[in-house]
């Protein structure tokens, strides 16, 4: 069976995808700095599964050990998670985001050609198509002008991957180009845990549920939608998992380069998703309407019918599943993993 390394695999999408991995039968190894996760996460997804995994604590950024865990690992597959991805943050710290995410793609990649593992599954975003002229996008958009650091970052990785892929055929690379994850494993096990006041809508609209913040803020009320918010294509972390492992599962199968779209191919606006999740929790969730950000998008969803036909891929979960999973997980870990790692 093939043995898959994580980078980054502690994190949010990064567990889960371990989760699904072990359930389907494939061996385990993480490797991450714990810089944006927790210790606790390992444990957790052993306990969900009943299975063993490898765990690293280490930096990407380290070639030289990168080089020794591919080669004693025997690794069949890498999936590259490992990033720091902070919208606000970025803008803040450029050269941090470029150093830590490019340098770290640079020296998983130099690594990887040193011991000879060819098959690298990339967590990209649907940030790399910047403001699409018309939805439902599809794989063949062209890439456009990224609005921050963090999305730069994404939008320069796959250069780089299609530039080792065009040098060496033999060097396979699926480029999964993830919507809006939300949502959490159904144990309330494991959740997206973010640091201070969260950047992404689920994780503020939890926060204001528990009482830690006083209401969500809505960025936008004048956009072409039906009810003037913003609507994006919201996907549940469970289904996004499960993408990963039919890209492993068929990575061989594949051309040498693949663009695939992960979403369900239908979006959602934010104060749809407040309804559902206050259907989901029974909770009031008070917003207040502020001023649209800059470089926000009126709609962004995905044609998701490629992964359908080159994995076999289609979502399950709606977005009541997606507000009643992730409510769970708040539910059972209020305050996150709570680690002195943290």
């Amino acid at each position: 069976m093939k043995r898959v390394l994580l980078t980054g695999g502690a994190g949010y999408i990064g567990s889960h995808t371990a989760v699904a991995l072990l359930k389907n039968g494939y061996e385990v190894v993480i490797y991450d700095n714990l810089i944006n996760s927790s210790i606790l996460v390992i444990d957790r997804i052993k306990k969900i599964t009943g299975k063993n995994l490898t765990f690293y604590k280490a930096d990407v950024l380290d070639t030289d050990f990168l080089k020794e865990v591919l080669i004693k690992e025997k690794i069949d597959t890498v999936i590259h998670f490992a990033a720091l991805k902070s919208v606000s943050e970025s803008l803040e710290k450029p050269l941090e985001y470029y150093k830590n995410n490019l340098g770290g793609t640079l020296s998983l990649l130099e690594a990887m050609r040193a011991s000879k593992v060819k098959k690298i599954i990339f967590s990209s975003s649907a940030t790399v198509y910047g403001d699409p002229k018309k939805t439902p996008i599809t794989e063949d958009f062209p890439k456009g002008i990224c609005t921050n650091p963090y999305g730069w970052s994404k939008s320069f990785i796959e250069q780089i991957l299609v530039d080792i892929n065009g040098s060496d055929k033999e060097f396979k690379v699926v480029l999964l180009r993830y919507f809006n994850p939300i949502g959490a494993d159904k144990s309330g096990e494991i959740g997206e845990d973010p640091r201070g006041i969260p950047n992404n809508l689920m994780p503020y609209i939890c926060q204001v549920a528990l009482g830690k913040l006083p209401y969500l803020h809505v960025y936008g009320d004048d956009y072409d939608t039906k009810d003037g918010t913003g609507i994006r294509d919201y996907i549940h972390v469970v289904d996004l998992a499960y993408g990963h492992v039919l890209a492993v599962e068929k990575i061989d199968e594949l051309k040498s380069l693949e663009i695939i779209n992960l979403a369900t191919g239908r979006g959602y606006s934010v104060l749809e998703v407040v309804a559902a999740f206050e259907k989901a929790s029974g909770k009031k969730i008070p917003y207040k309407i502020e001023a649209r950000r800059p470089g926000d998008v009126d709609k962004s969803f995905a044609d998701a019918s490629y992964a359908k036909k080159v994995l076999g891929w289609q979502a399950k979960y709606g977005i009541d599943q997606m507000c009643e999973d992730t409510w769970r997980w708040q539910l059972k870990n209020p305050n996150g993993y709570e680690s002195e790692d943290k």
